[in-house]
Order: C-alpha cells, then sequence, then structure tokens
C-alpha cells in the first residue's frame, strides 16, 4: 500500500534542482476575442528536476538508493526546496511572529500552519504540512510561547489551553515539501569509474 516516507531527499542533490510552482487554468476563447479563465486548481502543485544536482558519483549512488527504498513513484517523502522552505525572507531566521495562523476564540487549540504569499484579497495561502521538526515557533498576541506541540507529519500546531478570543496567532518555522518521484525509471549515465549522472530525477508535488 502506497505510504509517505518521513525522510528527505538528499539535501546536496536538491541544491541543484530546477522548477518551481505550477497551476492548472482552463481558457475559453470567446467569438468576441474575449477570454474566459478559471482556476481548476486551488492550490499550486510545484515540479522539479533534480538531475542537474547530481555533480559526484557518491550522489549519483545516493539517489539510486534513495529512488530504491521509495520503489519509485510509489512512496512519498520529503524534498527541501531551496528557493522556498521559511517563513521567513531569504535571509532571514524563523520568528514566531513571521505568518498568521489564525485567530483564538477560547475554544480552539488546534491550528494548522500555512505560508501566506502576497497581500489583500489576492493574497495566497499555502498549507505547510512538512514543517522541519523543532523549527516551529509560535506567538499569541506577538508573545512567544512554548505552552503547544507541533506535529512535523501533519503541520498542526496545538496548544496545550486554547487561546483567548481575539488574540491573534502566529508562527514561524521551516517546511519540506510533500513529493514522490515522477518517474518509474532512472537512466544512468556513467561517463567514467569515478564520475556519472542521471540526466532527469522528475519530482512532484503530492497532497497527503
Amino acid at each position: 500500500m502506497p505510504a509517505f516516507h518521513e525522510v528527505t531527499f538528499p539535501l546536496d542533490v536538491a541544491l541543484g534542482a530546477s522548477g518551481g510552482p505550477e497551476r492548472r487554468t482552463d481558457i475559453v476563447l470567446l467569438g468576441s476575442g474575449r477570454e474566459e479563465r478559471n482556476a481548476r486548481w486551488a492550490h499550486s502543485r510545484r515540479r522539479w528536476d533534480a538531475g542537474y544536482g547530481v555533480r559526484s558519483l557518491a550522489a549519483l549512488q545516493a539517489v539510486v538508493a534513495f529512488f530504491e527504498e521509495r520503489r519509485g513513484r510509489l512512496h512519498g517523502f520529503r524534498f527541501r526546496d531551496r528557493l522556498d522552505h521559511a517563513s521567513a525572507p531569504a535571509g532571514a531566521a524563523p520568528s514566531p511572529t513571521d505568518q498568521p495562523i489564525g485567530t483564538g476564540d477560547g475554544e480552539r487549540r488546534v491550528f494548522a500552519l500555512v505560508k501566506t504569499y502576497g497581500t489583500g484579497e489576492s493574497a495566497y495561502v499555502r498549507p505547510v504540512v512538512k514543517p522541519v521538526a523543532g523549527s516551529v515557533r509560535v506567538a499569541v498576541a506577538g508573545v512567544e510561547t512554548t505552552a503547544f506541540a507541533s506535529d512535523a507529519t501533519t503541520g498542526l500546531a496545538t496548544f496545550d489551553t486554547a487561546p483567548p478570543p481575539g488574540a491573534a496567532i502566529t508562527a514561524g518555522f521551516l517546511f519540506d515539501v510533500p513529493v514522490r518521484f515522477d518517474t518509474d525509471r532512472l537512466d544512468v549515465n556513467l561517463t567514467s569509474f569515478a564520475a556519472g549522472d542521471i540526466p532527469s530525477i522528475p519530482l512532484v508535488e503530492i497532497r497527503p
């Protein structure tokens, strides 16, 4: 049965990956020349090709072993997107006030981690379901607290006691993306005894 493996794709190979977010939009051209556009996906889906990151025989062997353990496309795993893997801006450490994740009502104790892109009505709120263990920091009304538990497998933060009504709940964190291989075959090119490459290692984001 397909499962999700809580292991991270080799970080040195991920550093050289190429890719980013993808969306699905239907466009209908009307007789007047105008367009009707409709978003089929509520959330973007990210794709990468990690083949560019294999620069040594050791990295090549690590990727092949990782691929075999995941049984190709069968099992999901974690991938560190070096462009977008933190709640804070590039170069800054996560802060407990980085991202709004909800408002207290005196009863609710569980809040899901999210990352917001942009501002106003057009802002996109992305679910974060694979935070890095030990990286989550949370604040209630701007004051950091440790009275919560964070689940690194679901992205849920559970408070010991419900935050008071009207209190802004914010969080900072590092996170991975749940992905799977988008192929059941790896083509390995051994150019010499001490070096080689895998021209393409396609990865695609999944929804656990």
